[in-house]
């Protein structure tokens, strides 16, 4: 990310007042460019997946400088434009942004990269000039503007593109998806917008971490969670929609090596529990906030209610599925959630919900009940969790065919 183009990550020529041109994440090691991956974002087009942000003239800025996501996390206005993907010519590993903006006091400007994985499937969103887990063909660039005053804004003018192939520092080995437990809490905030532009609405199911490296664009579940009581009785899959509760670069799930900012802290917990517990940092957030529980997680009132049968707040276990490998669908229903079943029967328990536009891994498929769907009537079930099965005709896989073994 680039955030007020910090010393040791940036380096900066000064134009005018407040204005710059930044080298975002200059490779430092020796790298292979690839033909044909040198390319600008267009930051004219805006659309639904972009959050208060304007492109008039083909400057990015902040549609409304007095726009507040939420006083809880982020004090001052923001936006994000989410551009189209853009295919490399050669697979690549990193994406290296030069940024020209203007910045006045107390503004600043991240950008971050993705690249894809799978039909559905992304690496976790990289600061500009890291490299990603894995080579890529396709990646997506995440502009963020912010202001600590109403009325200020920045202005972005261009951001040149470059992506080249580097030593893997910080590689994440593919495996089972991890799995820890930690404190959650109610989000509410009903009438409020999330960081990704959804309104949120009474008993809306998705939930908030604390990192942007795992916010799905509006409308999607890239980065999905699979969140149960601790006994295992319900859960629910939800989608990533919002980012906080305490933190905003609190990737806690990842190891040291990728983790954002915290890196002393054992890998699976949060900041906002150490602070809580045990005094880390004086008590407090990354965002100078007093710590007032040891929140890892916050929940949209369905899946706090509805989902997980919850009263009050406390621990859960979560799942971060999108850091497992295998085949995965899409949660596609009219809107509401689908039951998840004990088994491939329309009448077995419910185990919990399934949220739309979750992305869910299938560990395999089993023939049950034939049900009537999104995609068609099949007898195909997939078990997408421990002893959790859902209707293959309510899942978009890119495939008509099952994408799993047999159970």
């Amino acid at each position: 990310m680039i955030r007020n183009m910090k010393a040791g990550r940036v380096t900066a020529a000064v134009l005018a007042a407040g204005a710059v041109t930044a080298l975002a994440g200059a490779p430092a090691q020796a790298a292979t460019a690839p033909a044909g991956t040198q390319w600008a974002a267009d930051l004219s087009i805006v659309d639904g997946d972009d959050v208060n942000v304007t492109g008039a003239g083909g400057t990015l800025t902040l549609a409304d400088a007095a726009w507040h996501r939420t006083a809880r996390v982020f004090a001052g206005s923001e936006g994000t434009l989410v551009t189209a993907g853009h295919k490399l010519g050669s697979p690549a590993n990193r994406v290296s942004a030069e940024l020209t903006a203007d910045t006045p006091k107390g503004t600043s400007i991240d950008v971050d990269v993705r690249g894809r994985t799978g039909v559905h499937d992304w690496t976790e969103w990289t600061p500009a000039g890291t490299t990603l887990k894995s080579s890529v063909s396709e990646v997506q660039v995440r502009i963020s503007l912010h202001s600590t005053t109403d009325g200020v804004r920045p202005a972005v003018k261009n951001v040149a593109l470059s992506a080249d192939s580097a030593p893997q520092a910080n590689a994440v080995t593919a495996g089972t998806e991890l799995t820890y437990k930690v404190y959650g809490t109610r989000e509410g905030l009903t009438g409020r917008t999330t960081a990704n532009g959804h309104v949120i609405t009474a008993r809306d199911h998705f939930v908030a971490l604390p990192s942007g490296k795992s916010l799905s664009p509006k409308g999607t579940g890239n980065y999905s969670v699979r969140v149960c009581r601790t006994d295992g009785s319900k859960c629910e899959y939800a989608p990533v929609w919002d980012v906080g509760p305490w933190n905003e670069q609190d990737d806690y799930w990842n190891p040291a090596s990728v983790r954002t900012k915290f890196k002393d802290l054992p890998q699976g917990q949060p900041e906002a529990y150490a602070a809580y517990y045990n005094g880390y940092n004086g008590g407090k957030s990354g965002l100078g906030y007093k710590v007032a529980n040891p929140a890892g997680i916050d929940l949209a009132d369905g899946v706090f209610w509805d989902g997980l049968g919850m009263s009050d707040n406390g621990n859960v276990n979560v799942t971060y599925l999108w850091t497992g490998s295998g085949p995965t669908g899409v949660v596609s229903t009219a809107g509401d959630p689908m039951n998840v079943r004990a088994s491939a029967s329309t009448t077995a328990a419910v185990k919990g919900l399934a949220a739309n536009y979750a992305k869910v891994n299938i560990e395999c498929y089993v023939e049950g009940d034939t049900v009537t769907g999104k995609f068609g009537t099949s007898n195909i079930w997939d078990r997408i969790g421990p002893g959790h099965y859902v209707s293959d005709t309510y899942l978009q896989t890119g495939s008509d065919q099952p994408v799993a073994p047999h159970c």
